[in-house]
């Protein structure tokens, strides 16, 4: 371990990256208190470091015949189906950022090798299949290639048959269990919802968006502007008061799609008090910098909360005290992540980004790291960093 660390101080400083240290009092303590960082001058290389990540990812996690991306670094063959869903999206970033052919060759690859490895596009879990038709549908807006649009439709089409009454509404969280509803198989179905209404105007799909947003916000949404994770999950009718971070991300896509589709100024205002509550929850964010949701799934939750609110953030339309407060959450977590949590030069990614990674590396984890950095080079590329 001794080793490690020297050698990740060196490539910090090649990099002009620099090893910093936190004390365990900020643990407790809300952002923005401790949103400041010392003046230690670095100069951060995101779309350097993005375009390092994004290969050492493709060639760590790639399975021997071409068509997935195994679960972890360390010898595994499993396909998972929605951190693959998310692969995609981290190589349409990629080929958004960079204009690389390269990206678009993984991207259409990528798609037909979940088809291949799952036995077509369908999945028992409405939520997975909503990932999917997320990075489609971008897939497709990037790249215009009417495959995406095919198989994003072919998705939707699947997912529409499960929202039903259970609970008031909503749409299951998987096909065996239809009286269980949380926010990740709404919330995602509603910001595909948006975006494909906005993309081809059919009103159905915008009275499916806004149907589902109220079920969500009146069942899961609380006071506090943090969104529960779901309800029935136990078949007691009950509210699962969990904090995860990717539901409070793809509330804020949600209300923020649903912005874009309608210019109802309420659905932003959501977006934003989800956002600023999220920032200060000392469950979520502690001392400023999103909690470790440890490796398997929750690897990927801290990810999809740093893609949506990303957006936010670049949105035109939030008032300037709002998008600071968002720019300096975002700058101080990807400032974090890249002097403590990216073990070099593997470029393998911690799931505690305060510091660097130790053992196996999962894909879920190495895909919020590079969702962070993708995210950073947006904002610089932008002239908010």
């Amino acid at each position: 371990m001794k080793n490690k660390v020297i050698n990740n101080i060196a490539m910090l400083a090649l990099t002009g990256g620099m090893a910093m240290g936190f004390s365990s009092c900020l643990k407790d303590k809300p952002f923005p208190l401790y949103g400041n960082r010392a003046s230690v001058k670095v100069d951060y290389k995101y779309a350097q470091t993005a375009d390092t990540l994004q290969d050492k990812t493709y060639t760590t996690f790639l399975s021997a015949n071409g068509n997935y991306f195994v679960a972890n670094n360390a010898g595994s063959t499993v396909f998972n189906y929605w951190p693959n869903a998310h692969t995609l999206d981290i190589f349409t970033d990629g080929y958004l950022r960079t204009k690389n052919d390269i990206y678009k060759q993984r991207m259409s690859s990528l798609l037909a090798g979940i088809k291949t490895s799952n036995g077509g596009l369908s999945n028992n879990f409405y939520d997975d299949m909503e990932w999917l038709s997320l990075s489609t549908l971008r897939a497709y807006s990037a790249t215009n290639d009417a495959t995406y649009l095919t198989a994003a439709h072919t998705l939707w089409t699947d997912i529409q048959t499960g929202e039903n009454s259970n609970q008031g509404g909503g749409i299951a969280w998987r096909k065996n269990q239809l009286d269980y509803k949380n926010t990740p198989a709404n919330a995602p179905a509603i910001i595909f919802a948006a975006r494909l209404y906005m993309l081809e105007k059919n009103e159905a799909d915008l009275a499916t968006a806004k149907r589902l947003y109220t079920w969500l916000k009146k069942t899961l949404l609380d006071p506090s502007g943090i969104i529960w994770d779901g309800i029935n999950a136990n078949g007691d009718g009950q509210i699962s008061k969990w904090k995860f971070t990717y539901n409070q991300g793809v509330f804020i896509g949600a209300a923020l799609e649903l912005y874009h589709a309608t210019k109802d100024a309420a659905y932003l205002t959501d977006a934003v008090n989800t956002a600023n509550a999220t920032m200060l929850d000392t469950d979520i964010s502690p001392g400023g910098i999103l909690k470790s949701e440890g490796q398997g799934d929750g690897g990927l939750f801290k990810g999809i909360l740093v893609r949506y609110m990303t957006l936010l953030a670049l949105d035109a339309d939030v008032n300037e005290a709002d998008r600071t407060k968002l720019i300096t959450f975002l700058k101080f977590n990807a400032e974090t992540l890249y002097t403590q949590a990216i073990e070099r030069p593997s470029f393998m990614i911690s799931p505690d980004w305060k510091k660097a990674p130790s053992g196996t590396t999962d894909l879920t984890t190495q895909l919020s790291g590079v969702m962070m950095v993708e995210a950073a080079a947006s904002l610089k590329a932008a002239g908010k960093l």
